[in-house]
Parts: structure tokens; C-alpha cells; sequence
């Protein structure tokens, strides 16, 4: 007899986004239980947990049992825990790390399946996390617009972000650094089909996408724009509110995400692991 998973699931958002209930991630999970959770990541595309427990080893042990995790280039290392980049903001700085639409890592040729974020220091209030579903986003399009795009490629980079001539306010230089390393640019195409869930998805973000491939900035803009302000639309948007122990894991060929920073004086720290994932197809 087939063993059953031990969790439950529960939609928070219209179009993407569902906390599970019942599963401890400190310790290694059952095979019924990783089944049902990655049929679960690839439908929803972001997964949320609460009051967890979880050392950094324990962390990256969980992040393992998806896949190799991506040791990142620019984000201060926690401490003895190279896999894992601090997302931080102090009392005294104004702001914050990933405050706009964004998706982790599209500047690499072979984009990160995910990110792991756990709460370790939270604000009495605010500093939310706004999540937004790209399949449901390009499902919305016009036949004839989701054609058109179909046949497009964009480029993205991590030079004007984290490079040496981004121009980071003063009080972000402490939290990121090897500027000489932003390098990255990568072409994918604007609607690729996920990996996981075969659902053709938008592959285009505000925070790292420049311009359509073999087109100016001039001619991107006004399409790029025109799919930015529809794809954060409320119907394809999720909240979630950080508590004590809270964790999220999205799925960065699916999603977009926003922090929103509105704790100023208050101290927010998260331990963030990526995923490493592949090239992405058309």
C-alpha cells in the first residue's frame, strides 16, 4: 500500500502561493512527503512554512534534498556557512535588499531553480514579502500578444545591479560585495515552458532584464513596461507576513518577488540559500 504525505496544503494567493502544514524541516523528510512537496512547488510555485526551528545546517541539509545549492557572488556569507547570504537591513540604514520586483539570478545562463529564505530577526511590524505567479501572468495575454512574445529573447545582467558602476547607496556597500565579479549577462527567452510544471511562463523582471534581445533600449522599454505593470497586477499577487520561524521557498522560473521595506529603525534578518538550476527553453 501506497504511504500517503503527512502535510496539508492551503492557498493564500488567487494565482500562486500555498502554505504547508505539518512537515518539520530540521529533520530529513520522508520520500512520500519530498514527492508530494515538489508536485506541490511546481504547482504553486511558492511555498511557505511556519514556526520552524532550523540551524543553518539545517538549512542547507533541506535546500540539499532538492538539489546543489548555488553559493552566491555578491551577498555577505553567514559566517562558517559559505551556501548561505545574509539579507539584511539595520536599525540605522534605509534600504533594504530585493525592494522591487526582481527574480533571483535570471543574469545567469543557467537561472537558479529557487530560493530558501528563513526569518531569523523580525521587525514588530512590516517588511512583507509580495510574490507574483508569471505562469497565470502570460495565461492572461492575448493569443495573438502570447504569439508574439513566444518569438522573443531578452537579455539580463547583474552589472547595472551589483557591479562596479551601479551607483549602490552608501549604507548597501557593507552588504554586498565582489563587484568585479558582475560580469553576468544572459540571453533567455521572454516565455520559456517551466521545467517542473510544463506551463508556459513570463521570463522577463524589472531588476535584471535590459532590453529585448536585437532590440535598442528605446524599443524595449515600452513593451518591457507594458508586461512589468501587468504581470504585478493584484490577481497574479500573493503577501506573506513573516512571523518568528517562517520560511518561503520560491521557484525563480515562476515567480517574481518584492520586499517590501517599511520597518525603517528596525532590524530584519534573513538566511537566504539558492538553488542551482538549468538552461531555460522556449
Amino acid at each position: 500500500m501506497k504511504e500517503e504525505s503527512a502535510f496539508s496544503l492551503h492557498p493564500v494567493g488567487p494565482s500562486l502561493g500555498a502554505e504547508v502544514a505539518g512537515l518539520d524541516l530540521a529533520s530529513p523528510l520522508a520520500e512520500p512527503d519530498m514527492a508530494a512537496l515538489k508536485a506541490a512547488f511546481a504547482e504553486h510555485g511558492v511555498l511557505f512554512f511556519r514556526d520552524q526551528v532550523l540551524t543553518p545546517e539545517q538549512q542547507v541539509a533541506f535546500a540539499e534534498s532538492w538539489g546543489k545549492v548555488v553559493i552566491n557572488r555578491f551577498f555577505t556569507q553567514v559566517e562558517g556557512h559559505p551556501q548561505v547570504a545574509e539579507v539584511r537591513k539595520e536599525p540605522d540604514q534605509t534600504t533594504n535588499v530585493g525592494g522591487g520586483w526582481h527574480t533571483d539570478h535570471s543574469y545567469d545562463e543557467e537561472p537558479a531553480l529557487g530560493s530558501i529564505l528563513y526569518a531569523r530577526e523580525l521587525p514588530e511590524s512590516g517588511g512583507d514579502t509580495l510574490f507574483a505567479g508569471m505562469s497565470a501572468a502570460y495565461d492572461a495575454l492575448s493569443p495573438g500578444f502570447q504569439e508574439t512574445l513566444r518569438g522573443l529573447r531578452a537579455v539580463h545582467s547583474s552589472r547595472h545591479v551589483f557591479g562596479p558602476d551601479a551607483g549602490l547607496p552608501d549604507d548597501m556597500l557593507s552588504r554586498f560585495g565582489n563587484a568585479e565579479m558582475a560580469t553576468q549577462d544572459a540571453v533567455h527567452p521572454v516565455v520559456i515552458t517551466h521545467p517542473l510544471s510544463g506551463r508556459k511562463s513570463l521570463y522577463v523582471n524589472p531588476g535584471f532584464t535590459l532590453r529585448i534581445d536585437g532590440w535598442s533600449h528605446e524599443e524595449s522599454k515600452p513593451l518591457l513596461d507594458y508586461l512589468y505593470n501587468h504581470a504585478s497586477q493584484p490577481e497574479f499577487v500573493c503577501r506573506f507576513q513573516w512571523k518568528p520561524g517562517s520560511l518561503a521557498f520560491w521557484d525563480n522560473r515562476a515567480t517574481w518577488h518584492y520586499a517590501l521595506n517599511d520597518y525603517h529603525g528596525q532590524r530584519r534578518l534573513m538566511h537566504r540559500i539558492t538553488l542551482d538550476g538549468e538552461a531555460l527553453s522556449a
